[in-house]
C-alpha cells in the first residue's frame, strides 16, 4: 500500500541548519492554515519518517482543486542527508553533469539499458554514501578529471541530494505560485518532483 507524493528538496541547507529551516517553513505554512501543527501517521510512506503534519483548512489554496471532498494527506518533514528519488522506487539517475566542464556522464543508457552501469555508477554511489555519512563526498569527472563535491553535480531525472525535504502525501498537484513562494521563503535552490511509494 502506498500513495502519490510531491516533494520539495532543499539542495543547499546544511544538516546542522536543516531543523531550523524546517521549523521556519512549518511556522509559515501553519500561519497560513495550509498545515496544522497536529501530526498523523496515516498516509505517510516516507522512509524513516513515521508522522507528518496534517493538512490545514486552507490547504486547498496551494494545490489544484480536486473538489471539496478531497482530503490531502500529511506533510512529512525529512531531516538528514539523503538521496531523494522521484518516480517509484529508488532508481539511479540516468546521468550526472560535471560542475566544472558540464560534460554528462551517462549512468543508465536508455533505451539500450534499463539499469545503471555498475562501473559508471560506483564512484557516484560511493561519494553519495560518504556524503550521507560525513557531509563530504567527491567524484572525479571522466572527461576533465576535476574532482568535485558530489553535491555540486547536476542530476537528471529529478534525483536530488539534500538534508531537508518536505513530502506532500496524497495532495493534488501543488500550484506553481505556491512552489515559487516556498522557494523564495526557503532562500535555497530546490528540486521539485513527484512519485509514488
Amino acid at each position: 500500500m502506498g500513495d502519490f507524493f510531491e516533494r520539495i528538496v532543499d539542495l543547499e541547507v546544511s544538516a546542522a541548519d536543516a531543523g531550523a529551516a524546517a521549523e521556519r517553513m512549518l511556522e509559515w505554512m501553519a500561519a497560513r492554515g495550509w498545515v496544522l501543527r497536529e501530526t498523523s501517521a496515516e498516509g505517510v510512506y516516507t522512509r524513516g519518517v513515521t508522522e507528518g503534519f496534517v493538512a490545514g483548512p486552507a490547504g486547498a489554496e496551494i494545490a489544484d482543486d480536486w473538489g471539496a471532498d478531497w482530503i490531502s494527506g500529511p506533510v512529512a518533514v525529512v531531516l538528514g542527508r539523503r538521496a531523494h528519488h522521484p518516480g517509484q522506487g529508488e532508481v539511479e539517475p540516468s546521468g550526472a553533469v560535471c560542475p566544472s566542464c558540464r560534460a554528462t556522464t551517462v549512468i543508465i543508457d536508455y533505451p539500450q539499458a534499463w539499469e545503471a552501469d555498475p562501473v559508471v555508477w560506483q564512484p557516484f554511489s560511493e561519494a553519495v554514501e560518504e556524503w550521507e555519512r560525513t557531509g563530504a563526498g567527491a567524484v572525479r569527472c571522466g572527461r576533465c578529471a576535476t574532482v568535485s563535491p558530489v553535491t555540486d553535480w547536476a542530476w537528471t531525472d529529478g534525483y536530488a541530494l539534500g538534508a531537508l525535504s518536505f513530502d506532500f502525501w496524497g495532495w493534488p498537484p501543488l500550484s506553481d505560485a505556491f512552489v515559487a513562494e516556498f522557494v523564495a521563503r526557503l532562500g535555497h535552490r530546490i528540486e521539485h518532483h513527484s512519485g509514488k511509494a
